[in-house]
């Protein structure tokens, strides 16, 4: 099984090892020479052995090429990153969901592993698992095991009620992710299961953090604040300490990406995420989600114009700037804003929450508030 993974990245050429976030940047002249030895039983180079001990504490000394660096080939494509929703389906039944529907469906196995050739070939590098609840699907084992031995550093995002299995624990020490993220939706079994609307939902997620923790995973706690728990934002703030984990913080609520207004019955008044101006975002070139059936989109939210790729191949993601451009462009309820320039919501989210009715001070964060 490969170490280290020497693969092009938007331009550049990178060193990884799967599990790791550190990586190496390299110039074209030493990819090009890892690749022209790849497959034989010659040593690493000197330069990559000291690479790898300064960037992992890693020794590779006496080890071969073939049996040590997967190379990636270079492709057509500039997408480095892509998410996976595998199944849309979950056992929790959260009351902010951005899913319109939460059914179990998708691909069989045979189109599961045709997607991620795919996406492999598309020189997708990191590759996050969600759903749904990525952790239910039949196939999951199977898909993250292709995924990690095709050369992909892999994420989960999942809610964290399936992590203490130990066939899920020992997958993942065995072809180490390089981060687990787990939702957190309060910090008592009462706000945690009343917004999951399934009991005892935290007993379990608290298992599974157990077990990630004990099996050295590299955890991290996304907060969901909600107006279920906004009491208990330093107690959230503490159970990601407690289990040693990073923690990011949300506390906007959005519509469907459907455009229906559901979830926002969640959201915690006075919990809008404080983000900076929109500037622009790489959904769609150098990135793209792709759902359970093998539709590609600029991302989770703006669908429109769905690339089929079980039907079009990679051809159909030479589509898909151009998809994601127009998604892009300031219109409906959002043409003619004079204050667009301090804009703090992309446009295919700003969309799903004009489709929803929303009110505007649930969404519109412009710099100038008063304005």
């Amino acid at each position: 099984m490969h170490q280290l993974i020497a693969s092009p990245h938007n331009g550049a050429f990178l060193v990884a090892r799967p599990g790791a976030r550190a990586g190496m940047r390299i110039p074209r002249a030493l990819y090009e020479q890892v690749a022209s030895i790849a497959e034989s039983g010659a040593p690493l180079p000197p330069w990559l052995l000291e690479g790898a001990r300064t960037a992992w504490d890693l020794d590779l000394a006496g080890l071969t090429m073939r049996d040590t660096v997967l190379v990636r080939p270079e492709t057509g494509l500039g997408y480095g990153r892509a998410t996976y929703e595998i199944n849309k389906g979950c056992n929790f039944n959260c009351e902010h969901c951005y899913l319109a529907e939460r059914r179990f469906e998708g691909l069989p196995w045979v189109g599961k592993a045709r997607l991620l050739r795919l996406l492999r070939d598309a020189g997708v590098l990191w590759l996050q698992f969600t759903g749904g609840e990525p952790l239910i699907d039949r196939d999951f084992m199977d898909a993250y095991t292709f995924a990690h031995r095709s050369g992909m550093l892999i994420e989960i995002l999942t809610n964290g009620s399936r992590l203490h299995r130990p066939e899920v624990i020992a997958l993942l020490r065995e072809l180490p992710p390089y981060k687990v993220t787990v939702s957190l939706y309060g910090a008592t079994p009462d706000s945690f299961d009343s917004l999951t609307r399934r009991k005892g939902a935290f007993k379990l997620v608290e298992r599974g953090l157990a077990a990630a923790r004990e099996a050295g995973l590299p955890l991290e706690l996304a907060l969901i604040f909600t107006r279920h728990n906004a009491h208990e934002v330093d107690a959230m703030r503490a159970v990601a300490d407690r289990y040693g984990a990073a923690r990011t913080e949300y506390g906007t609520i959005s519509p469907t990406y459907s455009g229906t207004p559901e979830p926002l019955a969640a959201q915690a008044p006075g919990f809008l995420d404080k983000t900076g101006v929109f500037q622009g975002c790489p959904a769609g070139h150098t990135f793209f989600h792709v759902d359970p059936h093998g539709l590609a989109t600029m991302c989770k939210v703006g669908r429109e114009n769905p690339v089929d790729l079980m039907a079009e191949g990679l051809d159909g993601l030479l589509r898909l700037p151009g998809i994601a451009d127009a998604q892009m462009l300031r219109t409906g309820g959002c043409g003619g804003c004079q204050l667009s320039g301090t804009c703090r919501v992309c446009r295919p989210l700003a969309k799903a929450y004009q489709e929803a009715k929303a009110p505007l001070n649930t969404y519109c964060r412009h710099g100038n508030e008063e304005a």
